[in-house]
């Protein structure tokens, strides 16, 4: 089978910190969020991975062709930004086989074995899970047999909760690509974009069943709250990692990475600490903390804080970006 990763988005809900980096490559419990999806995929059968690019494209391109050069890469920007249906419709002209598509807003952790189990008259898979706040996403419907009957990009109504998370096995490829076609020539849009899930509800209505199995785990990494809440279910699952530290407490699961010095402090539980950051007379908690930073004097908790920055003298939840400079003991100067 092929692969689509759609990663073009600017992550505006993940600013400051996609000002500077790709939210794909934001650091995740130890690793960027992309690299969990990767490393998944070293274990099936993948002819070509096709990444969709846009916002700090040369970045994702670099980061690709470094850490993972035995997959056969192909790199398409997403010019326009039309959708998620524009993003998988860019890759059309290359897709000869079955085809895998998954969204980077979540890490998940799903039973792929399924692929294989499918049924000879089923055209696809998309895993689901149920969640409270369903108008964020597209939401599945399902008939008493399981298949998909209906599926809604953000209702304004509770028709169900059961959450697409932006992974999907298309057996039935060349119908989704005429749904995607259809959409086009109809120009149904929402909000001046094309959605994918429009190209499935093309699906049923010319009789394609399509299951819509539950994921064990969905890691939402899409906005800082959810990021923070994957960092903690992921430590959690993976156990972390620590180094050696002077005169300071680690509460598990932290993930620390080498070259970073930790004094006088108390760390986690559930902090991700990134290679070179200095920690010096302070408490963070509950946080994720990016390479080269230095923190001091200061009680962190449920905050994300970039690369080269400095915190001094600082008691409270922050969301501070690459090279930030937060000091109270400045301004009191």
């Amino acid at each position: 089978m092929k692969v689509i990763i759609p990663l073009a988005g600017e992550g505006r809900r993940m600013r400051p910190h996609t000002h500077t980096k790709p939210k794909p490559l934001l650091n995740v419990a130890g690793k960027p969020g992309l690299a969990y999806i990767l490393d998944e995929l070293k274990e099936m059968d993948v002819s070509e991975i096709i990444f969709i690019t846009g916002h700090l494209r040369q970045k994702v391109e670099d980061y690709v062709k470094k850490e993972y050069s035995d997959f056969k890469c192909r790199f398409i920007e997403q010019k326009s930004m039309d959708g998620t249906a524009g993003a998988i419709r860019l890759a059309e002209p290359f897709i000869d086989e079955p085809v895998m598509i998954i969204f980077v807003d979540t890490i998940f952790d799903a039973d792929l074995g399924l692929i294989k189990k499918m049924k000879k008259d089923e055209a696809g898979i998309i895993w689901a899970k149920e969640v409270e706040d369903y108008q964020r996403f597209g939401v599945c419907v399902l008939d008493k047999d399981g298949h998909l009957t209906k599926i809604v990009e953000k209702p304004s109504t509770p028709i169900s909760k059961l959450a697409n998370i932006g992974l999907y096995y298309v057996k039935d490829y060349k119908l989704m690509f005429k749904g995607i076609k259809h959409i086009y020539d109809e120009k149904k849009t929402l909000k001046g974009e094309y959605f994918l899930t429009d190209a499935f509800d093309y699906m049923i209505r010319k009789g394609a069943k399509i299951i819509c199995p539950p994921v064990k785990g969905w890691y939402d990494t899409g906005k800082p709250e959810t990021l923070l809440e994957s960092n903690r279910e992921l430590l959690k699952k993976n156990g972390g990692r620590i180094i050696k530290t002077e005169n300071s407490v680690i509460i598990k699961p932290v993930y620390i990475a080498d070259g970073v010095k930790i004094k006088d402090s108390v760390i986690g539980p559930f902090v991700t600490i990134e290679e070179g950051t200095e920690i010096i007379s302070s408490v963070v908690k509950d946080s994720m903390i990016g390479s080269n930073s230095k923190i001091s004097d200061s009680l962190l908790e449920s905050s994300i804080i970039g690369d080269y920055s400095v915190i001094d003298d600082i008691f409270k939840s922050l969301n501070v970006g690459d090279h930030g400079i937060i000091s109270f003991s400045e301004k009191k100067k």
